[in-house]
């Protein structure tokens, strides 16, 4: 599934006493680095306004109106020089949009000289900066706030904006399918669905027996033929007999159908133990095959667990999965073994992965009903932990971690790695103390600044990190919270 381009408006800051010749130079290097970052630019062009900039209110409210119509995802300010804060702030309010905005100033070309052509931008953003605060807009601010654009900083920032305005407005408007109900003994997965809806996410229901129907119904085709042989192909099936593969791909199939006409964007399933009685399957070799088509899929109907691996995705473009953060290592008190019984994404594993039976669940159904579990060691590398959750009020809050996957001779069996958590020892115990339940999202990439942002500075999530106590997260933080940020230790 291919990820809706993300639309940026861009409001070009002039002044109309200040060089509207490097004014222009700005904005046209400003816009080739956004769309080089993967974003739809949309701004003023010189027959629009002054050299395409934005400076009175004619200008703002022409520019106000042109992102509304066109319902850009986030806007970039950069004070080409110093910039009307007027103006700034009257097109954000003419556009009505309450999207993430990053507010950056242009650097002068030179050190001042009494013939220097000034830009002024050091003082003008923070003038820019205060009149979007009277608005009651959240905003970020780059790690260099005043830069030339073309500089390795606001190419970096530009491309971790573009992520985070991407989890916002994926996050905003998600539709998630919920396939059957929870597993009675999991009050962990308990969740408003009324207080997601007012964060933006729609759930869509679906009873577990319409999937069973379904995949009875379904005759062994040339579309069930395609997805076996595809199974096959990438993971080694040797273990389970190409019945029980039909009835796997069947249920595949019909979960893709489900996305398909629901526009789903991502699924919770209960995938025991319903699924093997009834169907006599393990839902897991679907769900992990589904995270690497763009479909996170989280187990056990766990809804705030989906969110989770959604923004995950949404954040660093590739698949992610959702885990227990199971054991610590007996001899090593930083390195945990994040584990699931068989759904991680194939695409993560270290050797071919092997389809196999879910050992759990096999003591209460039996081995022949439990097949379909994917097994295997994840590739080592960096990985970002993610939790989103709700108190008991309704009120939304996610716990962020980066680590590391590293080799280790322990040995389980499922889906696992053993990661390497800095600080973990003192941040379990802020994951106990403020409610975290025992799953989290997990995905191959070191997105805990972009999802920090999101999260805390737009989404109005309560944010739980290791050490964190205000002002940037180091050690690679790009942006630093401003108004409508609620950063928690």
């Amino acid at each position: 599934m291919q990820a809706r381009k993300i639309k940026l408006g861009f409001i070009p800051a002039n002044r109309g006493f200040f060089s509207d010749k490097l004014a222009a130079e700005m904005r046209g290097d400003t816009i080739k680095v956004l769309k080089a970052a993967g974003a739809d630019v949309v701004v003023p062009s010189p027959k629009d306004t002054k050299v395409g900039c934005v400076e009175t209110v004619d200008e703002a409210m022409l520019v106000g109106r042109m992102f509304r119509e066109q319902q850009v995802d986030g806007v970039v300010v950069n004070c080409v020089n110093f910039g009307d804060e007027k103006g700034v702030a009257i097109t954000l309010k003419e556009s009505g949009l309450r999207v993430p905005i990053l507010m950056v100033g242009a650097q002068e070309t030179e050190a001042l000289t009494p013939t220097t052509a000034r830009r002024d931008s050091f003082c003008g953003l923070l003038s820019s900066c205060d009149a979007v605060r009277q608005l009651g807009l959240p905003y970020s601010v780059p790690e260099v706030p005043i830069c030339f654009p073309t500089d390795e900083s606001f190419v970096g920032t530009a491309g971790r904006f573009v992520a985070v305005v991407r989890v916002v407005a994926g996050v905003r408007n998600a539709r998630y399918g919920q396939v059957g109900a929870r597993p009675n003994d999991f009050w962990t997965c308990r969740y408003s669905e009324k207080a997601l809806q007012q964060l933006g996410v729609t759930i869509v229901t679906l009873d577990l027996s319409e999937a069973f129907g379904a995949v009875w119904a379904k005759k062994t085709d040339a579309a069930v033929r395609r997805v076996v042989a595809d199974m096959k192909k990438t993971i080694d099936c040797s273990a389970v007999g190409d019945e029980i593969l039909e009835k796997i791909a069947k249920f595949e199939l019909f979960l893709k159908k489900f996305v398909a006409d629901q526009k789903l964007d991502a699924l919770g399933i209960q995938c025991w133990t319903s699924m093997q009685q009834n169907l006599g399957i393990c839902a897991c070799g679907t769900m992990g095959r589904l995270d690497d088509r763009g479909v996170p899929c989280a187990c056990e109907s766990d809804m705030l667990g989906t969110l989770s691996m959604h923004a995950l995705q949404l954040a660093g473009g590739g698949p992610s999965c959702l885990a227990d953060w199971n054991n610590v290592h007996n001899d090593d008190p930083e390195l945990v073994n994040c584990w699931h019984c068989g759904v991680f994404p194939p695409s993560w594993a270290k050797g071919r992965p092997k389809m196999a039976c879910q050992e759990i669940i096999a003591g209460t159904t039996g081995r022949d009903k439990a097949m379909g579990a994917v097994e295997f060691v994840m590739q080592d590398g960096p990985v970002t932990l993610c939790r989103a959750t709700q108190d008991n009020a309704g009120r939304h809050k996610v716990a962020l971690m980066q680590g590391v996957v590293e080799p280790n001779k322990a040995k389980t069996f499922g889906g696992y790695g053993w990661v390497r958590l800095p600080g973990i020892q003192d941040f379990y115990r802020t994951v106990l103390l403020r409610h975290f339940p025992h799953h989290v999202a997990m995905s191959r990439s070191r997105v805990g600044n972009v999802l920090w942002e999101a999260f805390g500075n737009y989404l109005g999530f309560d944010v739980y990190a290791p050490g964190r106590t205000g002002g940037d997260w180091t050690p690679d933080m790009p942006f630093s919270l401003a108004a409508g940020g609620k950063a928690k230790k």
